[in-house]
């Protein structure tokens, strides 16, 4: 209604339920969350689906990856959680998959709007430390030689990054999300249990940033070949503290050496200026909702200036006196 240019899948979230409805019979049932919050459906011993029910289950994550994949990044963890149980599903996984449906129903407007304006960065300390006597002495990002020139306004980029341990209760395996911004538009999302077992918060952590950081370095060459000029550093965010301080301190020590890499990883694309790792909190942190499960008062605040406001988001900032209430 603003003249804001959206991408939103409403038409495909309508064509789905219609499919539903001729699958079950009924329309599904709504909910506040695509998941219940902490859900673990990895351990659900529910009745194992016959082969009708096998194929009615694996026609519904296809469709929810298709959603997910054309702008509904707030369902990517329960999605890619329930996917990995497309070979043998139980009645359980079939229910939930029904939840993630009753959920798109009742929240079926949802959009990405195209806003073009730079954020506002101003207010955040400039972290502005010596790496000429480190191992990093030297770093710089390496620029395309043969990209075209940079036409148009610049783009900032700004990438919030979130890992949650011990995500999968069978095997141990965390998961990474990472949402990332050009100015103010969402244009890329991530959701994935990582490779391999962390025993605790700060090695999940590192490995998130890490593979934020790789990601980071992917959008940023293919925004310059694509003729776009990047203006500095991209502005990472994350809410575990002593991850952010040991990548951004030149003199920071890793006391954990099997997530080295990891480290090293992060603390060069830092000292090349890649990057710039600020904290957050994580009741602040968008990316929360790409690494676990969550319920929708805890969601909500974050949902709703990205994907359920129409107007100016500013709008949505609570004073000191005041909270954001779920509608």
């Amino acid at each position: 209604k603003d003249g804001t240019m959206c991408m939103a899948p409403k038409c495909y979230i309508e064509k789905i339920i219609d499919g539903y409805v001729r699958m079950f019979g009924t329309k599904p049932k709504a909910y506040n969350s695509p998941l219940e919050h902490g859900d673990h459906p990895e351990i659900d011993d529910s009745k194992e689906l016959d082969l009708d029910g096998i194929k009615k289950y694996q026609s519904l994550i296809g469709s929810l990856q298709w959603v997910n994949q054309i702008g509904r990044f707030d369902i990517t963890t329960a999605v890619m959680t329930l996917a990995s149980f497309r070979a043998n599903p139980r009645q359980g996984h079939l229910d939930r998959a029904k939840r993630i449906y009753g959920y798109l129903y009742k929240y079926r407007n949802g959009a990405i709007r195209l806003r073009t304006a730079e954020p506002d960065y101003s207010a955040l300390p400039d972290k502005h430390y010596e790496w000429e006597h480190s191992v990093y002495e030297g770093a710089e990002e390496l620029l395309p030689s043969d990209a075209p020139k940079p036409l148009g306004k610049p783009v900032v980029m700004t990438t919030y990054v979130d890992a949650n341990l011990y995500h999968d209760f069978v095997n141990g395996r965390s998961v990474t999300g990472v949402l990332h911004l050009f100015n103010q538009t969402v244009v890329d999302w991530y959701s994935k249990k990582q490779a391999t077992v962390e025993t605790a918060t700060y090695g999940a952590e590192f490995v998130a940033a890490r593979t934020a950081m790789e990601q980071i370095i992917d959008l940023r060459l293919q925004l310059r070949y694509l003729g776009v000029s990047v203006k500095g550093s991209t502005m990472m965010f994350g809410d575990n503290e002593s991850v952010v301080n040991s990548a951004s301190i030149p003199h920071a020590r890793l006391h954990k050496r099997h997530n080295a890499l990891s480290f090293h990883k992060v603390r060069e694309g830092i000292a090349a200026s890649i990057a710039k790792f600020h904290h957050v909190k994580s009741g602040d942190n968008p990316a929360d909702v790409l690494s676990k499960q969550w319920g929708h008062s805890q969601a909500w605040p974050l949902l709703q200036p990205l994907l359920f406001w129409e107007g100016d988001t500013a709008a949505l900032i609570p004073d000191e006196a005041t909270t954001i209430t779920p509608t």
